[in-house]
């Protein structure tokens, strides 16, 4: 524990989330918190102890870091624009793991890691929660001997949007393309326009607009469970608590349709709720993703390209999330 982990907007909601979970986790492991206002990565550090405080910045190979500074991994909690994050690690050997790009803007990291691929271990987190949604699917799905269908619906309330930086991700996602993916009998599609339109429920069954959205999640989910039947809809408008006068939550229903060991059918849906919204969760993600790579809960990740589910335990994930207070309903 000798190196730290840089957090690149270890200032913002989900950095400052990551950190506090790893620093609870691992008092003795260093964090690096980057921003791009000191004195906001300053006071983060001094809560956290154990961290420095500097500012970086996005647009310079070298991050306009130190050469004397070396970190154990880096953390792109903020969207990695020019992938000088990426390269970064790469250019180290360390790992890297990211959050903020889309599976409609995925090409470029994905390209930079395969040109690379013994460079360092990347971890391609940009999925809804930073992939604990896939990981809370695929632990149901060990009851399943065979998967048909999946179905995700998300409700992201509107004043849980988190920072500017998480905001602008999902306004730029959601400018990008209209279409959803899903995949049907097998075959990964495209839908768009009406087809695209959905109602989503929330817990409390109040029905909100929503549509079929490109996600990593489809095909994470599609691929892990081998389910020919994925889609993953979302809404973003007023959450079941807050119509009850309480703070925004996070809700996730997610639906299994397939069968026993005996062939009978079997089916399982369950809602995802936490009482302080999507931040801490997308938190929780990126920590396990973070300590996984570094080999502080099995061995070092060896380098080349991950998505959540290839490195992390779904049973140990939804132990997190329980101690953090997520319900299971």
């Amino acid at each position: 524990m000798g190196k730290s982990v840089l957090i690149m907007g270890g200032s913002g909601q989900a950095g400052r989330g990551t950190a506090v979970l790893l620093r609870r986790w691992y008092p003795a492991l260093p964090l690096t918190i980057a921003a791009r206002d000191l004195d906001r990565a300053r006071r983060v550090a001094d809560e956290l102890g154990n961290a420095t405080a500097l500012t970086f910045d996005l647009r310079r190979g070298d991050l306009g870091l130190s050469e004397a500074h070396g970190y154990a991994a880096v953390v792109a909690a903020v969207r990695d624009s020019h992938l000088n994050g990426l390269r970064f690690a790469q250019d180290r050997g360390v790992p890297y793991l990211s959050i903020s790009n889309g599976l409609v803007d995925i090409a470029p990291e994905v390209v930079a890691g395969a040109q690379r691929a013994a460079a360092a271990p990347i971890l391609v987190a940009s999925h809804y929660l930073a992939g604990l949604v896939v990981l809370a699917a695929m632990e149901s799905a060990r009851e399943f001997e065979r998967v048909d269908t999946v179905r995700v619906a998300a409700v992201l309330d509107e004043r849980d949007g988190g920072g500017p930086a998480a905001v602008a991700d999902l306004e730029r996602l959601m400018d990008v393309t209209s279409a959803g993916l899903v995949r049907r009998d097998g075959d990964f599609i495209w839908v768009a326009g009406a087809d695209a339109q959905v109602e989503v429920s929330g817990v409390d069954g109040v029905v909100l607009p929503g549509q079929t959205i490109a996600t990593l999640d489809v095909p994470s989910l599609a691929l892990a469970t081998g389910a020919p039947n994925v889609r993953f809809d979302f809404a973003v408008g007023e959450s079941a608590s807050r119509r009850r006068g309480a703070a925004p939550t996070t809700e996730v229903r997610i639906e299994l349709e397939g069968s026993a060991a005996a062939g009978a059918p079997l089916s399982r849906s369950q809602w995802l709720v936490h009482p302080e919204g999507q931040r801490p969760l997308t938190a929780l993600g990126i920590a396990l993703g973070v300590e996984r790579l570094l080999g502080l809960r099995g061995q070092p990740v060896a380098p080349g390209l991950y998505t959540p589910e290839a490195l992390v335990d779904p049973a140990y994930a939804v132990e997190r999330m329980a101690e953090l207070g997520t319900l299971r309903l």
